[in-house]
């Protein structure tokens, strides 16, 4: 610990502190390039326009993935409440989508009548749309600026990044840390969850929001076409989000949340504001993890409380630790390769095992397998599938040079400290 907060990174170039950056902002550019020649939209349609939604959700998750190896593998806070945030941001996008595209409906149906509508009857026909389904007709307090995109997209960065203001303020000023910090984080998203279930929390209740690939003014736009614009989109989301969060971690601010991780009472003792750092990491997490799910859900299409449930944070957990947690390119790998077989394995496609006296359906028994691989990795293999990437490239130990500072083998070096 001491060693990363002597050590000063920031005087060399980001590029050679953090070279993984350009390698993985190069794959996803290909990889971009590469699905859009193949797809219906604007290639040769080998790959169908739902696969290349399922590739871009993919790359969302990729990039909350990215927040929660931030927040737990660099910084030391298990936060089983990212998920949570990652819904905040779909319904605030979705809220927009859904007015807006009914707003079209309405003023299409009403245009027809013998007098011109008034923006009262306008207003009273959407609000009858979309909560009807609840028994209301009037829209909640909550839906007041649903009507501006600028605003909702505001909602998206603005409302995560309060809640997570609000909540590591509480927490981490208490000095709450460690297992109770973690069931904390659980606990506010199960507590958001009930609440969005009840049909007066204004987002329709169990119903969620829906039609959110509908996009308002772009009907005649086929789904084909919209897919590969959401891929660049979540694409250029995760390339920036990366950069972000490399940058983050490369400098000094890097090695002092590295530090807190590893020794927070020595940290602090060291005059450094502990609390300060680690609710930064948590309200810029949250914000990005609030972004991914804007993008995402128009994508999915659907949003609902189950969404938000502690078990899909738990599920985000075990991504970034599959993956190799404290590495940012191991987040992407654990959440690309998780949940593109859990398609794979969920929609049917893998075959099932007859075993004579059993038969191993994989939609039943995924998740089990999923358990297994989590508790697997864990004792076998606790720098996940980045580790073995460390091995290829032979990155399992830092270069030194000169002497030992330090009592023991692979202390600080003597050029090292000059750095």
């Amino acid at each position: 610990m001491t060693d990363v907060l002597t050590a000063h990174p920031r005087r060399r170039p980001f590029v050679a502190r953090y070279p993984s950056a350009v390698v993985f902002l190069a794959i996803l550019a290909l990889f971009t390039l590469g699905v859009t020649i193949l797809a219906e939209g604007f290639g040769i349609g080998v790959i169908s326009t739902s696969f290349v939604k399922t590739l871009g959700k993919t790359l969302c998750l990729c990039l909350v993935a990215l927040a929660m190896d931030l927040v737990w593998g660099y910084c030391g806070i298990l936060s089983l409440g990212h998920m949570a945030f990652f819904g905040i941001g779909g319904y605030a996008i979705g809220m927009w989508l859904m007015y807006a595209r009914t707003e079209i409906i309405v003023r299409e149906s009403l245009a027809a009548a013998p007098l011109p509508p008034t923006p009262q009857e306008i207003s009273d026909g959407i609000a009858g749309q979309i909560f009807g389904v609840v028994g209301a007709s009037e829209f909640p307090p909550i839906w007041a600026l649903a009507h501006s995109l600028p605003l909702q997209l505001l909602a998206v960065v603005l409302v995560p990044g309060l809640i997570a203001l609000v909540f590591g303020w509480l927490a981490f000023r208490s000095r709450v840390t460690g297992v109770y910090l973690s069931i904390l984080t659980q606990a506010m998203t199960l507590a958001l969850s009930l609440y969005l279930f009840q049909n007066d929390s204004g987002l329709r209740g169990n119903n969620g929001l829906s039609g959110l690939q509908n996009l308002p003014g772009l009907s005649q736009v086929p789904q084909s076409t919209i897919s590969i614009i959401f891929l660049w989109a979540s694409a250029l989301a995760l390339g920036l989000g990366y950069l972000l969060c490399a940058w983050v971690v490369s400098g000094q601010f890097g090695s002092v949340i590295r530090a807190i991780r590893d020794d927070e009472a020595r940290v602090r003792f060291l005059g450094y504001s502990v609390e300060a750092y680690k609710l930064f990491i948590f309200t810029f997490t949250a914000v990005i993890a609030g972004i991914a799910g804007a993008l995402y859900y128009p994508q999915a299409g659907i949003i609902n409380p189950a969404e938000i449930a502690p078990i899909a944070s738990i599920y985000l957990a075990v991504w970034v630790a599959i993956g190799g947690r404290g590495k940012l390119y191991g987040a992407v790998i654990g959440a690309a390769f998780v949940s593109l077989l859990s398609t794979w394995f969920t929609g049917g496609q893998a075959p099932d095992i007859n075993l004579g006296f059993y038969t191993i359906q994989w939609v039943d028994w995924w998740t089990i397998l999923l358990g297994l691989s989590f508790v697997a990795v864990t004792l076998f293999a606790p720098r996940g599938i980045g580790g073995l990437i460390d091995l290829i490239t032979e990155r399992r130990h830092p270069d030194r040079h000169g002497a030992d500072l330090g009592p023991d083998p692979g202390a600080l070096q003597e050029k090292e400290a000059d750095r």
